[in-house]
């Protein structure tokens, strides 16, 4: 019995962690695809479709989502403001109007920002892009409307569409069936009346970073300032299947007409690494002191194909219940669970460096972390002052092996404080007197 219940708990705990959509450091966040219908037509219904993103960290980048779905009937869609059907389908049957898409399974994606103002709706035309809820509640919006032909016209002949599906822009979203909900209301610009949909559905999309790609995305190093050692990346931590198709920093292909050109597939073009991942991210633990110590992050692109929009980076990390100042990255604490907070969001200031630009001289950004000591849990002992886990955009990064981690001198677990002070005060002495 004892052994049958092992193996369950193992089981269960593999398919939360890899396989089930399921984020410990966000339990609720999704995307919810919500679908009002505003009005009846002669043969269907106009739709105002919303998407919203409740992902506290991860954001959908450039070139942006896309949205399919199988029709339960012989639906078409007669027209789209603020998004478009990729392919309009055979839609040969129809004499005079012809609708905007006749496919049985449609692809819709946004619009790209400038678009005429007849063609927008609010919150579209933002090329697909949509912010993480934590970092920007007003960006992480997305809204088309629909009006659909040779559907049902009231809410008990409508047939609700099934298998939807959601790009963003790779794959790693699941999206569950459509559910009939309560009818959204909306309040008029005066406040003073209050209408509701003629009948609203919702469908729910979970990520899983085990179905967007087989290998991390993403790798940390560490180093410190009481030891010379520098752990870095794992080696192949992100995969060393292209190695072969890598570009060395130095080499006469940089200057190749189109290397920085983003490709449909979006597949990367990185950077020769050991670790062969397209992002780095750095810990350094840059200064002690009596009360406070100091930490250095650093993000590094090592792609040639991709900027990173609205990048943001968690560290989970027990003293960051106590950051006391950060000072060239946005930060936001998450607290998942109300009684932990060891968990925080890192991001960039805009117009600023919220922009991560691609492999190259200014593909990285930085800042450094001060953070008080907690007297009864600090230590720089045993791997404490590094981060248990790291995402960058949403996906976990691969740590190095704890038995890697730059380690404290067995001199120093005592008198470090006190050597830090000593080190400063004899140099503020050299600089007096010399």
């Amino acid at each position: 019995m004892g052994t049958y219940l092992i193996t369950l708990v193992g089981f269960l705990f593999v398919i939360f962690s890899y396989g089930a959509a399921y984020d410990p450091l966000d339990p609720n966040g999704n995307i919810t695809i919500k679908w009002d219908v505003m009005s009846w037509t002669p043969d269907g219904y106009v739709a105002v479709v919303t998407m919203n993103n409740f992902q506290m960290y991860r954001h959908i980048m450039t070139p942006g989502w896309t949205l399919g779905w199988t029709w339960a009937k012989k639906e078409v869609i007669w027209t789209m403001v603020g998004a478009q059907a990729t392919e309009q389908g055979d839609c040969s049957k129809f004499k005079g109007n012809v609708p905007h898409c006749c496919k049985k399974t449609p692809t819709i994606v946004d619009m790209l920002p400038g678009v005429p103002y007849n063609q927008q709706f609010t919150n579209c035309c933002k090329g697909g892009v949509l912010a993480s809820w934590g970092q920007d509640p007003q960006a992480s919006v997305s809204a088309f409307q629909v009006s659909v032909g040779q559907a049902g016209t009231s809410n008990k002949t409508v047939k609700l569409p099934k298998n939807f599906t959601l790009l963003g822009p790779g794959p790693g979203y699941t999206c569950g069936p459509a559910k009939i909900v309560p009818s959204t209301k909306f309040f008029t610009p005066d406040l003073r009346r209050k209408t509701q949909a003629l009948m609203t559905w919702n469908v729910t999309c979970t990520y899983s970073q085990f179905i967007a790609q087989k290998h991390p995305s993403c790798c940390v190093s560490l180093s410190t300032f009481y030891n010379e050692t520098i752990t870095p990346c794992p080696s192949c931590a992100c995969g060393c299947e292209n190695k072969h198709k890598c570009i060395k920093s130095d080499s006469k292909l940089l200057s190749v007409v189109g290397i920085n050109t983003p490709r449909k597939d979006n597949s990367p073009l990185l950077q020769c690494t050991h670790h062969m991942c397209p992002v780095r991210v750095h810990w350094h633990v840059k200064l002690n002191y009596k009360d406070y110590w100091r930490v250095k992050i650093t993000i590094t692109n090592f792609n040639y194909r991709v900027n990173h929009t609205q990048w943001t980076l968690v560290a989970q990390h027990p003293n960051l219940n106590n950051v006391t100042q950060v000072f060239s990255f946005d930060y936001k604490p998450l607290v998942p669970y109300q009684s932990i907070n060891d968990t925080g969001m890192f991001y960039g200031m805009k117009f600023y460096n919220d922009l991560l630009m691609e492999a190259g001289p200014s593909g990285n950004v930085q800042s450094e972390v001060l953070l008080q000591k907690d007297k009864d849990t600090f230590t720089f002992k045993q791997g404490w002052a590094f981060p248990r886990k790291v995402y960058f955009n949403g996906d976990e990064c691969m740590l190095p092996p704890p038995d890697t981690y730059p380690y404290l001198p067995n001199f120093a677990h005592q008198n470090l404080v006190a050597f830090s002070t000593l080190f400063s005060s004899l140099l503020l002495l050299l600089l007096v007197l010399f």
